[in-house]
């Protein structure tokens, strides 16, 4: 259904900035697309995967005819193996939302990375952006000496950050040494910092509309969306991927939920894209060396090459069996991506500062609504 923009609801002054929040695959962009066509909105991007270049089929992207229809701003920002902070998201959302005002229009904050939107409406700690040498210095001491030494030193320079951190989360980890190692203070430290939202701008009006549906109708809907993933060729988009970029499977990247289970099963099936000189094959045998194999692989000593421990049985049986497995584990992935947004979503309704009415068109802070569904979420922007 369309939608003139004489139909949008007059309660959105024209400072107002709109995030719509909800778990992946609960129709987030259905929703987004007609708010377009009323012509007061514009879109932005909240979504970590979205920003990678040639990450189209496991990311769900809006395909090319739809971003020329729907502009999306922050889609196809960086390639795959650049990084690109939370520092740098706010920053860049806090300069289109005074261009769309600029422009007479509403910003439409959408997408599910929950950790962008509680930088936006809480804040953020004034971490420093980490050095490019800095980074580069880290990712060779972890190459050289595992991620294992890394968190036993962050133990002596951060105890904090090393008793809040799982022994295995080679980002974060590896995020607080290098800003350890560049600023000579522990992260958690820089954590404790006063934060200042972007959503506290006294000349703004955000509105934070949290959808959060059935979790069996959401667990519907994620099987549908990744059975099209796995049909459109999301294995062939990742091996493309490896083709074209020096990609590692640390790389922020490919851990995206999709892309980790596609590099594994690539692994396991031992994939001849992995020869390519310009990867370090030894990095990916690595990165799932401690996972349950349908394969067993195993690394020969001194040589650097793995091989299928299991020769009774077919390299077609192992095929199918590693395919399974990666369907299952993506699946189970995605749910427990949909489980971490709930959490987050939860979170935000306890933001302080929050109003649920208008005071004479003055804005008192965020506008927080909670939603079950997307027609509600509809009805009260309509």
């Amino acid at each position: 259904m369309q939608y003139s923009s004489d139909s949008v609801s007059t309660n959105l002054p024209d400072n107002s900035v709109v995030c719509l929040m909800a778990p992946t695959a609960s129709g987030k962009t259905a929703l987004a697309y007609e708010l377009y066509d009323t012509g007061r909105f514009e879109l932005i991007s909240v979504d970590s995967a979205l920003i990678y270049r040639d990450m189209n089929i496991g990311t769900a992207k809006p395909t090319a005819d739809e971003l020329t229809r729907y502009p999306h701003h922050l889609v196809d920002i960086i390639d795959p193996m650049q990084s690109y902070s939370v520092a740098e998201f706010v920053d860049d959302v806090a300069r289109l939302i005074d261009e769309c005002h600029e422009r007479k229009k509403i910003p439409l904050l959408v997408g599910g990375t929950m950790m962008y939107y509680m930088a936006l409406l809480d804040g953020l700690s004034p971490v420093p952006d980490s050095d490019d040498s800095v980074r580069a210095r880290v990712e060779q001491w972890r190459q050289e000496e595992g991620i294992s030494a890394l968190y036993d030193y962050l133990g002596n320079v951060d105890s904090v950050s090393h008793q809040r951190l799982n022994a295995t989360d080679t980002q974060r980890i590896t995020r607080a040494i290098e800003v350890y190692l560049q600023t000579d203070r522990p992260i958690s430290d820089w954590q404790r910092e006063p934060k200042q939202a972007l959503a506290h701008h006294p000349e703004q009006q955000w509105h934070a509309l949290s959808v959060i549906p059935d979790r069996p109708w959401l667990h519907a809907r994620i099987e549908q969306r990744l059975d099209i993933m796995w049909q459109e060729g999301l294995v062939a988009e990742v091996v493309g991927l490896l083709e074209k970029y020096p990609l590692t499977p640390n790389m922020p990247s490919m851990r995206c939920v999709g892309y980790r289970q596609v590099l594994e099963y690539l692994v396991r099936t031992q994939h001849p894209v992995l020869d390519k000189t310009h990867l370090d094959k030894a990095q990916f045998y690595e990165a799932f060396a401690d996972s349950k194999s349908l394969m067993a692989i195993n690394k020969i000593q001194g040589e650097g090459v793995y091989t299928n421990a299991q020769p009774d049985v077919s390299y077609a049986e192992t095929e199918a069996l590693a395919c399974q497995e990666m369907q299952n584990k993506s699946l189970y992935a995605t749910r427990q991506l949909a489980k971490r947004q709930y959490t987050w979503l939860r979170k935000v309704a306890q933001l302080p500062d929050a109003v649920s009415e208008f005071d004479d068109a003055v804005p008192k802070g965020m506008v927080l609504k909670n939603f079950t569904t997307m027609a509600q979420a509809r009805d009260y922007l309509f």
